[in-house]
């Protein structure tokens, strides 16, 4: 199989110590920081510079893939501008380095369009990766095998188009299935994080070595990558993720406050003085709920900063009542009351800066903490 920007045997020869994230990503450095592809955050030009930092970059290409919709717009302009970015305008063949795309599946009537509205996009703007998240289960369940728009006829489609796929999980089932469907790269997802994810699941402290262990017993034919994400946001945690045995680490809320970062200024501002997140963030439906997002299946939920809404709903506040004030908030301005996606590892967030800068800080204290902890091995 053919990955766009996958070294030559050369190269791959001289990077035989690294890992195999270094050989699909060429220009990614050790150990490698991703940014999730976060809904409304994620843009191109975050993407880009994380990538020129050494990371994987990742855009959010949203949920709704139907003809015409407004999220395909969207996920070409933030291609175009990762390219302008990296300099890369006036060669619009050559693949943009360590960039991807995250597409969210649980829009179960949009999915089956994927392959004839977003895969072009892809092929004409050529980012790296496809990261792929929250396929409907009754949407699974209910379709033949490798039907069109299930999680294994899209991975083919975008393996046949040469990209590398990865698959967020947040169980060890689910990375069993995933890597069935032909997942390059699972991302296993704690609790901790910020964001949507599967309602029932662990802490990247079990889920990543239980996952590894599977994957290493039951796919010994397959060289199948796991990245960590959920609860990291310095380099204390990217350590501790590569310790559990992941080859990459992915954060989310500490890109949030990035420069680059689409994020409204209300929400960093809540985002840098919320700590303290076990417990001023919550794991719940009810954001989905107040939000009144639909599209998520039940099966998973999110974790926010804890505000006024949730308060008021913990409080025993009916939910139509708690729903007006919600609403009457966004029409006045009144942000108290919205929902901010955030992990639990907000309370380590402190300052905004370049997203290159964040890579490059992440990395070197990583480095600098693996030094000082061999001495427990001497």
């Amino acid at each position: 199989m053919h990955f766009p920007g996958r070294s030559s045997k050369k190269e791959e020869s001289a990077q035989t110590a690294l890992t195999k994230l270094n050989s699909w990503f060429p220009t990614t450095k050790n150990p490698v920081i991703i940014s999730a592809p976060m809904y409304l955050i994620a843009n191109g030009t975050l993407a880009a510079e994380v990538s020129k930092a050494g990371g994987i970059g990742f855009i959010a290409g949203g949920s709704d893939f139907r003809p015409g919709s407004s999220h395909l717009t969207a996920l070409s302009t933030e291609l175009t501008a990762a390219r302008s970015r990296l300099g890369l305008t006036d060669r619009p063949l050559t693949p943009l380095p360590a960039i991807g795309v995250g597409l969210i599946l649980t829009h179960a009537i949009s999915v089956p369009h994927i392959t004839d509205t977003v895969l072009p996009i892809l092929i004409e703007h050529s980012p790296q990766a496809v990261w792929l998240f929250a396929n409907d289960p009754d949407f699974e369940s209910s379709s033949e095998p490798g039907a069109k728009g299930t999680a294994k006829q899209i991975i083919e489609a975008l393996h046949a188009s040469g990209f590398v796929v990865f698959f967020q999980v947040g169980t060890v089932k689910n990375a069993r299935k995933a890597v069935a469907d032909g997942a390059d790269v699972i991302v296993a997802q704690g609790i901790d994080a910020g964001g949507h994810q599967l309602a029932r699941g662990s802490g990247i402290v079990s889920l990543v070595p239980e996952v590894r262990d599977m994957l290493d017993r039951e796919f010994k034919e397959r060289e199948v990558v796991v990245v960590a994400a959920g609860g990291v946001a310095d380099g204390r945690g990217v350590v501790g993720a590569l310790g559990l045995g992941a080859e990459g680490v992915v954060l989310g809320t500490r890109f949030t406050v990035a420069t680059e970062a689409a994020t409204p200024e209300f929400r960093r501002k809540l985002i840098l003085e919320t700590n303290d997140g076990g417990l001023n963030t919550v794991k719940s439906h009810f954001h989905d709920q107040i939000n009144s997002n639909t599209i998520w299946h039940n099966v998973y939920d999110g974790r926010a900063v804890r505000g006024a809404s949730y308060d008021d709903h913990a409080a025993g506040v009916p939910f139509e009542e708690n729903h007006k004030k919600f609403k009457e908030g966004a029409s006045s301005g009144d942000n108290s009351r919205a929902v901010t996606w955030a992990g639990t590892a907000v309370g380590l967030v402190k300052d905004q800066k370049p997203a290159g800068d964040i890579v490059r800080e992440l990395r070197e204290e990583a480095k600098e903490k693996i030094k000082k902890i061999q001495a427990f091995a001497a």
